[in-house]
Protein backbone atom coordinates (compact mmCIF):
# COMPACT_ATOMS: atom_id res chain seq x y z
CA UNK A 1 0.00 0.00 0.00
CA UNK A 2 1.48 3.14 -0.94
CA UNK A 3 1.57 6.03 1.73
CA UNK A 4 2.94 9.96 2.16
CA UNK A 5 4.59 11.30 4.84
CA UNK A 6 4.64 14.77 6.18
CA UNK A 7 5.79 16.56 8.48
CA UNK A 8 4.03 17.49 11.64
CA UNK A 9 3.27 21.56 10.51
CA UNK A 10 2.24 20.29 6.86
CA UNK A 11 -0.03 17.78 8.08
CA UNK A 12 -1.58 20.12 10.61
CA UNK A 13 -1.69 23.18 7.50
CA UNK A 14 -3.60 20.33 5.50
CA UNK A 15 -5.69 19.41 8.00
CA UNK A 16 -6.76 23.10 8.99
CA UNK A 17 -7.61 23.71 5.11
CA UNK A 18 -9.90 20.49 4.68
CA UNK A 19 -11.80 21.83 7.85
CA UNK A 20 -11.74 25.71 7.13
CA UNK A 21 -13.43 24.74 3.01
CA UNK A 22 -15.78 22.45 5.13
CA UNK A 23 -17.39 25.10 6.91
CA UNK A 24 -15.62 25.38 10.30
CA UNK A 25 -14.63 28.17 11.68
CA UNK A 26 -11.10 29.67 12.56
CA UNK A 27 -11.25 28.86 16.28
CA UNK A 28 -12.88 25.42 15.81
CA UNK A 29 -10.27 23.89 13.14
CA UNK A 30 -7.09 24.89 15.50
CA UNK A 31 -8.53 23.53 18.24
CA UNK A 32 -9.47 20.22 16.30
CA UNK A 33 -6.21 20.61 14.00
CA UNK A 34 -4.25 20.65 17.32
CA UNK A 35 -5.82 17.46 18.59
CA UNK A 36 -5.92 15.33 15.49
CA UNK A 37 -2.29 16.46 15.24
CA UNK A 38 -1.29 15.22 18.43
CA UNK A 39 -3.20 11.66 17.76
CA UNK A 40 -0.96 10.77 14.64
CA UNK A 41 2.56 11.85 16.95
CA UNK A 42 1.07 9.94 19.54
CA UNK A 43 0.37 6.70 17.08
CA UNK A 44 -3.33 7.20 17.87
CA UNK A 45 -4.02 6.89 14.42
CA UNK A 46 -7.47 6.09 14.93
CA UNK A 47 -7.94 9.70 16.47
CA UNK A 48 -6.31 11.35 13.97
CA UNK A 49 -6.46 12.38 10.19
CA UNK A 50 -8.48 9.12 9.49
CA UNK A 51 -11.11 11.37 11.83
CA UNK A 52 -11.02 14.20 8.80
CA UNK A 53 -13.55 12.59 6.35
CA UNK A 54 -16.41 12.12 8.51
CA UNK A 55 -15.68 15.10 11.17
CA UNK A 56 -15.48 17.37 7.44
CA UNK A 57 -18.64 15.55 5.95
CA UNK A 58 -20.84 16.06 9.40
CA UNK A 59 -19.65 20.16 9.62
CA UNK A 60 -20.81 20.33 5.66
CA UNK A 61 -23.90 18.11 6.14
CA UNK A 62 -25.00 20.41 9.85
CA UNK A 63 -24.54 17.46 11.91
CA UNK A 64 -21.58 18.88 13.56
CA UNK A 65 -22.15 23.04 14.10
CA UNK A 66 -18.40 23.95 12.86
CA UNK A 67 -19.03 27.99 14.10
CA UNK A 68 -20.72 26.57 17.69
CA UNK A 69 -19.07 28.75 20.58
CA UNK A 70 -19.18 26.93 24.09
CA UNK A 71 -21.33 28.26 26.76
CA UNK A 72 -20.24 28.21 30.19
CA UNK A 73 -22.69 28.36 33.41
CA UNK A 74 -21.22 28.07 37.05
CA UNK A 75 -22.44 25.35 38.84
CA UNK A 76 -21.22 26.67 42.87
CA UNK A 77 -17.73 27.29 43.44
CA UNK A 78 -15.97 24.80 41.78
CA UNK A 79 -18.20 23.62 39.01
CA UNK A 80 -18.84 24.70 35.19
CA UNK A 81 -21.30 23.39 32.62
CA UNK A 82 -19.98 24.02 29.68
CA UNK A 83 -22.55 23.56 26.60
CA UNK A 84 -20.62 22.58 23.41
CA UNK A 85 -23.88 23.85 21.25
CA UNK A 86 -23.69 20.90 18.95
CA UNK A 87 -20.38 21.96 18.02
CA UNK A 88 -17.02 19.71 18.31
CA UNK A 89 -15.95 18.68 21.73
CA UNK A 90 -12.51 19.87 21.83
CA UNK A 91 -13.41 24.09 21.65
CA UNK A 92 -15.51 22.87 24.88
CA UNK A 93 -12.60 21.02 25.92
CA UNK A 94 -10.33 24.05 25.55
CA UNK A 95 -12.58 25.59 28.06
CA UNK A 96 -12.71 23.25 30.49
CA UNK A 97 -8.81 23.11 30.81
CA UNK A 98 -8.09 26.63 31.37
CA UNK A 99 -10.68 27.01 33.78
CA UNK A 100 -10.49 23.65 35.85
CA UNK A 101 -6.70 23.88 37.35
CA UNK A 102 -7.29 27.30 38.94
CA UNK A 103 -11.00 26.16 40.28
CA UNK A 104 -9.36 22.86 41.60
CA UNK A 105 -6.35 25.00 43.28
CA UNK A 106 -8.80 26.96 44.46
CA UNK A 107 -11.49 24.72 46.22
CA UNK A 108 -9.27 21.67 46.53
CA UNK A 109 -11.63 19.74 43.43
CA UNK A 110 -13.62 21.12 40.75
CA UNK A 111 -15.25 19.55 37.64
CA UNK A 112 -16.84 19.93 34.76
CA UNK A 113 -20.07 18.84 32.56
CA UNK A 114 -19.82 19.35 28.69
CA UNK A 115 -23.12 18.72 26.92
CA UNK A 116 -24.31 18.92 23.51
CA UNK A 117 -20.98 17.37 22.21
CA UNK A 118 -18.98 15.46 19.50
CA UNK A 119 -16.02 12.71 19.66
CA UNK A 120 -13.68 13.19 23.07
CA UNK A 121 -10.58 11.95 20.90
CA UNK A 122 -8.05 11.01 22.99
CA UNK A 123 -9.14 11.14 26.24
CA UNK A 124 -5.19 11.34 27.54
CA UNK A 125 -4.51 14.42 25.78
CA UNK A 126 -7.11 16.28 27.70
CA UNK A 127 -6.43 14.62 31.00
CA UNK A 128 -2.69 15.86 30.12
CA UNK A 129 -3.35 19.66 29.66
CA UNK A 130 -4.93 19.56 32.98
CA UNK A 131 -1.04 17.43 34.67
CA UNK A 132 0.97 20.24 33.02
CA UNK A 133 -0.74 22.71 34.58
CA UNK A 134 -0.54 20.69 37.92
CA UNK A 135 -3.70 19.14 38.63
CA UNK A 136 -5.06 15.51 38.62
CA UNK A 137 -7.18 14.99 35.51
CA UNK A 138 -9.87 12.90 35.33
CA UNK A 139 -11.78 12.43 32.13
CA UNK A 140 -15.14 10.34 31.30
CA UNK A 141 -16.76 10.38 28.24
CA UNK A 142 -19.31 8.28 26.22
CA UNK A 143 -19.55 7.89 22.76
CA UNK A 144 -22.54 6.21 20.59
CA UNK A 145 -23.74 2.43 20.91
CA UNK A 146 -21.11 0.35 20.07
CA UNK A 147 -21.15 -2.69 23.00
CA UNK A 148 -23.55 -4.70 24.31
CA UNK A 149 -24.31 -5.05 28.10
CA UNK A 150 -22.39 -7.83 29.61
CA UNK A 151 -24.80 -11.44 28.60
CA UNK A 152 -26.66 -8.89 25.80
CA UNK A 153 -26.69 -8.62 22.36
CA UNK A 154 -28.10 -4.86 21.10
CA UNK A 155 -25.04 -2.14 21.95
CA UNK A 156 -26.35 0.52 24.64
CA UNK A 157 -22.82 1.83 25.34
CA UNK A 158 -20.45 3.33 23.56
CA UNK A 159 -16.58 3.10 23.83
CA UNK A 160 -16.94 4.96 26.79
CA UNK A 161 -13.15 5.95 27.02
CA UNK A 162 -11.22 7.13 30.81
CA UNK A 163 -8.35 8.90 30.80
CA UNK A 164 -6.19 9.77 33.40
CA UNK A 165 -2.82 12.18 34.24
CA UNK A 166 -0.87 12.75 37.38
CA UNK A 167 1.94 15.50 37.30
CA UNK A 168 5.26 14.48 37.77
CA UNK A 169 8.29 16.15 39.26
CA UNK A 170 10.78 14.09 37.17
CA UNK A 171 9.15 13.55 33.83
CA UNK A 172 6.39 14.20 31.59
CA UNK A 173 2.81 13.25 33.47
CA UNK A 174 1.86 9.78 34.15
CA UNK A 175 -0.84 9.03 31.46
CA UNK A 176 -3.66 6.22 31.61
CA UNK A 177 -5.52 6.65 28.02
CA UNK A 178 -8.42 3.37 27.65
CA UNK A 179 -11.59 2.64 25.73
CA UNK A 180 -13.92 0.60 27.55
CA UNK A 181 -14.11 -2.21 24.70
CA UNK A 182 -11.55 -4.02 23.72
CA UNK A 183 -10.31 -1.75 21.16
CA UNK A 184 -11.10 1.59 20.05
CA UNK A 185 -13.46 1.69 17.55
CA UNK A 186 -11.08 3.95 15.40
CA UNK A 187 -8.75 0.99 15.18
CA UNK A 188 -11.20 -1.25 13.34
CA UNK A 189 -12.51 1.92 11.21
CA UNK A 190 -8.56 2.00 9.93
CA UNK A 191 -9.30 -1.42 9.34
CA UNK A 192 -10.96 -1.42 7.56
CA UNK A 193 -10.23 1.54 5.34
CA UNK A 194 -6.75 -0.16 4.51
CA UNK A 195 -8.58 -3.54 3.81
CA UNK A 196 -7.11 -5.15 6.89
CA UNK A 197 -8.35 -8.23 8.75
CA UNK A 198 -9.17 -7.15 12.70
CA UNK A 199 -7.84 -9.62 15.57
CA UNK A 200 -10.32 -12.03 17.15
CA UNK A 201 -11.94 -11.01 20.29
CA UNK A 202 -12.28 -7.77 19.18
CA UNK A 203 -15.66 -7.85 17.89
CA UNK A 204 -18.81 -9.57 16.86
CA UNK A 205 -20.98 -9.07 13.86
CA UNK A 206 -24.35 -8.34 13.88
CA UNK A 207 -25.70 -11.50 14.86
CA UNK A 208 -23.85 -12.05 17.82
CA UNK A 209 -20.67 -13.96 16.25
CA UNK A 210 -16.94 -13.58 16.70
CA UNK A 211 -15.50 -11.97 13.48
CA UNK A 212 -12.03 -10.47 12.00
CA UNK A 213 -14.05 -8.64 9.38
CA UNK A 214 -13.73 -4.86 9.97
CA UNK A 215 -16.68 -3.92 8.09
CA UNK A 216 -18.63 -6.73 10.35
CA UNK A 217 -17.37 -5.24 13.26
CA UNK A 218 -18.65 -1.84 11.96
CA UNK A 219 -22.28 -3.53 11.23
CA UNK A 220 -22.02 -5.08 14.86
CA UNK A 221 -20.52 -4.78 18.60
CA UNK A 222 -17.19 -4.31 20.50
CA UNK A 223 -16.31 -6.36 23.44
CA UNK A 224 -15.73 -5.27 26.54
CA UNK A 225 -12.49 -5.41 28.52
CA UNK A 226 -12.77 -8.00 31.08
CA UNK A 227 -16.26 -8.91 30.77
CA UNK A 228 -18.78 -7.99 33.18
CA UNK A 229 -16.35 -5.67 34.30
CA UNK A 230 -15.56 -3.60 31.55
CA UNK A 231 -19.60 -3.47 30.94
CA UNK A 232 -19.59 -2.26 34.56
CA UNK A 233 -17.20 0.86 33.99
CA UNK A 234 -18.75 1.40 30.55
CA UNK A 235 -22.66 2.04 32.41
CA UNK A 236 -20.53 3.98 35.14
CA UNK A 237 -19.00 6.43 32.04
CA UNK A 238 -22.84 6.31 30.85
CA UNK A 239 -23.72 7.80 34.27
CA UNK A 240 -21.64 10.58 34.22
CA UNK A 241 -20.97 11.42 30.92
CA UNK A 242 -24.93 11.48 29.76
CA UNK A 243 -27.22 11.36 32.94
CA UNK A 244 -25.08 13.80 34.92
CA UNK A 245 -24.73 16.06 31.94
CA UNK A 246 -28.10 15.67 30.08
CA UNK A 247 -26.38 14.14 27.63
CA UNK A 248 -27.68 11.36 24.73
CA UNK A 249 -27.15 8.16 25.72
CA UNK A 250 -24.90 5.67 23.71
CA UNK A 251 -28.00 4.16 22.18
CA UNK A 252 -29.55 7.29 21.89
CA UNK A 253 -26.68 9.11 19.85
CA UNK A 254 -26.11 9.09 16.00
CA UNK A 255 -22.78 7.67 14.53
CA UNK A 256 -19.76 9.40 14.41
CA UNK A 257 -18.64 8.23 11.29
CA UNK A 258 -21.37 9.20 8.96
CA UNK A 259 -22.42 12.51 7.91
CA UNK A 260 -25.99 11.49 7.90
CA UNK A 261 -28.10 11.98 11.23
CA UNK A 262 -29.13 14.68 14.22
CA UNK A 263 -25.76 15.49 15.84
CA UNK A 264 -24.55 13.04 18.54
CA UNK A 265 -25.40 15.44 21.43
CA UNK A 266 -22.88 13.12 23.79
CA UNK A 267 -21.30 14.24 27.18
CA UNK A 268 -17.97 14.43 29.06
CA UNK A 269 -17.42 14.85 32.52
CA UNK A 270 -13.78 16.23 34.21
CA UNK A 271 -12.66 16.38 37.22
CA UNK A 272 -9.53 18.01 38.30
CA UNK A 273 -8.20 17.29 41.75
CA UNK A 274 -5.32 19.62 43.49
CA UNK A 275 -2.67 17.30 44.48
CA UNK A 276 -0.29 19.27 47.08
CA UNK A 277 -3.38 20.26 48.43
CA UNK A 278 -4.84 16.54 49.36
CA UNK A 279 -1.26 15.19 50.42
CA UNK A 280 0.40 18.12 52.21
CA UNK A 281 2.45 18.42 49.88
CA UNK A 282 3.48 14.65 49.50
CA UNK A 283 2.20 13.90 46.43
CA UNK A 284 5.05 14.42 43.99
CA UNK A 285 7.48 12.28 46.39
CA UNK A 286 4.98 9.98 46.57
CA UNK A 287 4.40 9.21 43.06
CA UNK A 288 7.89 9.14 41.91
CA UNK A 289 8.19 6.16 45.00
CA UNK A 290 5.88 4.04 43.14
CA UNK A 291 6.72 5.05 39.20
CA UNK A 292 10.06 3.68 40.78
CA UNK A 293 9.26 0.61 42.27
CA UNK A 294 7.62 -0.06 39.03
CA UNK A 295 10.10 0.29 36.60
CA UNK A 296 12.86 -1.00 38.78
CA UNK A 297 11.35 -4.54 37.37
CA UNK A 298 12.89 -5.87 33.89
CA UNK A 299 10.07 -5.37 31.38
CA UNK A 300 8.07 -3.54 33.70
CA UNK A 301 6.74 0.59 32.28
CA UNK A 302 4.53 2.86 33.24
CA UNK A 303 1.50 3.89 30.91
CA UNK A 304 2.28 5.78 27.77
CA UNK A 305 6.12 5.39 28.46
CA UNK A 306 6.62 5.32 24.48
CA UNK A 307 4.86 8.12 23.97
CA UNK A 308 7.73 10.75 24.29
CA UNK A 309 9.72 8.65 21.90
CA UNK A 310 6.93 8.85 18.99
CA UNK A 311 6.42 12.36 19.69
CA UNK A 312 10.18 13.25 19.26
CA UNK A 313 9.61 10.91 16.00
CA UNK A 314 7.61 12.44 14.22
CA UNK A 315 8.55 16.14 15.00
CA UNK A 316 11.87 14.43 13.19
CA UNK A 317 10.62 12.55 10.41
CA UNK A 318 7.33 13.18 9.90
CA UNK A 319 3.78 11.37 10.30
CA UNK A 320 3.10 8.53 7.25
CA UNK A 321 -0.52 8.69 6.30
CA UNK A 322 -1.39 5.98 3.78
CA UNK A 323 -1.74 7.62 -0.15
CA UNK A 324 -5.39 7.15 -0.01
CA UNK A 325 -6.01 9.01 3.20
CA UNK A 326 -4.16 12.20 2.04
CA UNK A 327 -5.52 12.44 -1.38
CA UNK A 328 -9.10 12.34 0.41
CA UNK A 329 -7.98 14.93 3.11
CA UNK A 330 -6.01 16.84 0.04
CA UNK A 331 -9.31 16.70 -2.05
CA UNK A 332 -11.64 18.18 1.01
CA UNK A 333 -9.04 20.94 1.39
CA UNK A 334 -9.17 21.89 -2.01
CA UNK A 335 -13.08 21.65 -2.33
CA UNK A 336 -15.00 24.65 -2.79
CA UNK A 337 -15.39 26.32 0.81
CA UNK A 338 -18.87 25.73 2.37
CA UNK A 339 -20.42 28.94 2.93
CA UNK A 340 -21.86 29.09 6.57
Amino acid sequence: MSSTTLGVEALAELIHRALLASGVSERSAQSVTAALVAAEMDGEVGHGAARVPSYCGQARSGKVSGHATPEVTAVGSGGLRIDAKGGFAYPALDVMSESLPELARTCGVAAAAVTNSHHLGMAGYHSERLARAGVLGLVFSNSPGAMAPYGGTRAVFGTNPIGFAAPRSEGPPLVIDMGLSTVARGKIMVAARNGERIPEGWALDRDGEPTTDPEAAMDGTLLPIGGAKGSALALLVEVLAAALTGSHFGHEASSFFVAEGPPPSIGQFVIALDPEGFSAGAFESRLEELIAAIEEQPGARIPGALKAERRRAALQDGVTLTAELHNEILAIAEAPPVER
